[in-house]
């Protein structure tokens, strides 16, 4: 067996199952069963970076027992992606076309234009899709549609572009209206569940630069004149160490689940606006009285953390279905001068709160 043919081989992905043989050459069958391990994964993406490389191999995919006439799927190659439609297709024969999108999801993708006319049009031709089947009809999903142009792609390989359902759930009812899609198919949700499922891959990638933040706090407030002494870290840094944690709950978990609710359209503002609301729940209760320390600690606690929070609710642009390419850089146009601002104001505070827990002012 040549190099080359070995390597594809191991590329491929756990849930093949044989190959199905076309003009085009073998073809590898994927189950639409998921397994434990497609579990596991899509629960490993939800908390560390193992999304960054969960994905496969680009190329075409058979489900089931496809045919010339059998419908063609275009995928994003992030596995979770793929295993989403492979899984809805339960029951039916049909091509999967994996495009490769440097393993991010369909919409995500779109929007960066790594799920694109050029890289549809790519995968078209290398895997000689016009040898596979015999119409000229690909279905491509509803969140992709940003990053895809029909009439170049129809120009460039004669294959019609259809836009599926926003979800894959509904791929077979779509499949058999003719390929004609309900409002409700076209409904992008992105209710409770769907926000809840996203927080905790945010809250792992903010916890990380937290216990950085926590260790700084610890060595800054616990050093003084006769050396380190974890009395004074416990004692002056604890209420800055639990801002710091309302701050990420509050921007990581409490606004995306509350996003709705929450007044104005910017994401930075409504971040804000729940960190202003629990850090004032905080500093107002018994726990925010360290001894030795005036205004600064309240100013800082008022000043920072609040925008701490709203920093860590604009990463959550991302995540969601509200936002738009240029929506987003236009509020990180404006907020990131404010953050810098504030960062600047809130290390000047610090400073202060130190001389005042040394009695130098």
């Amino acid at each position: 067996m040549n190099t080359a043919l070995t390597d594809k081989i191991k590329r491929l992905p756990d849930c093949t199952c044989g190959n199905l043989q076309s003009p085009a050459g073998n073809i590898p069958r994927v189950t639409t069963k998921l397994s434990y391990k497609d579990y596991l994964g899509e629960i490993s993406c939800r908390f560390n970076s193992f999304r960054m490389n969960y994905k496969i191999e680009p190329g075409i995919y058979a489900v089931g027992s496809p045919d010339a006439e059998s419908d063609v799927f275009v995928s994003a190659n992030y596995k979770l992606s793929f295993n989403k439609l492979r899984s809805a297709l339960n029951g039916m024969n049909g091509w999967i076309l994996v495009i490769d999108t440097k393993g991010i999801n369909v919409w995500c993708a779109a929007g960066e234009g790594t799920f694109g006319t050029e890289e549809l049009i790519k995968r078209i031709t290398e895997h000689k899709l016009d040898k596979v089947v015999s119409h000229r009809r690909i279905i491509v999903p509803q969140l992709g549609a940003p990053g895809i142009s029909a009439h170049v792609i129809k120009e460039k390989t004669g294959f019609n572009v259809y836009y599926g359902p926003v979800r894959a759930t509904d791929i077979i009812s779509y499949v058999e209206a003719g390929y004609k899609a309900t409002r409700e198919m076209r409904t992008v949700r992105f209710g409770f569940t769907d926000r809840l499922v996203l927080t905790p891959m945010e809250l792992s990638l903010v916890f990380q630069k937290y216990l950085i933040y926590v260790a700084a706090i610890v060595v800054l407030f616990g050093v003084g004149r006769a050396g380190f002494s974890i009395t004074n870290a416990m004692t002056f840094g604890m209420p800055f160490i639990m801002l710091g944690l309302i701050s990420v709950l509050s921007g990581g978990f409490v606004t995306p689940l509350l996003l709705p609710l929450i007044p104005s359209r910017s994401f930075a503002v409504k971040g804000w606006i729940l960190g202003i609301i629990m850090t004032a729940i905080y500093v107002k209760s018994e726990f925010f009285v360290p001894a030795n320390m005036g205004i600064a600690a309240d100013m800082l606690a008022y000043i920072f953390y609040p925008a701490a929070s709203s920093y860590i609710f604009l990463q959550f642009t991302g995540a969601t279905t509200f936002t738009n390419i240029s929506g987003v850089k236009k509020e990180i146009k404006y907020a990131m001068p404010v953050y810098i601002s504030v960062a600047v104001v809130s290390i000047i505070l610090l400073a202060a709160v130190k001389l005042e827990q040394m009695e130098i002012l």
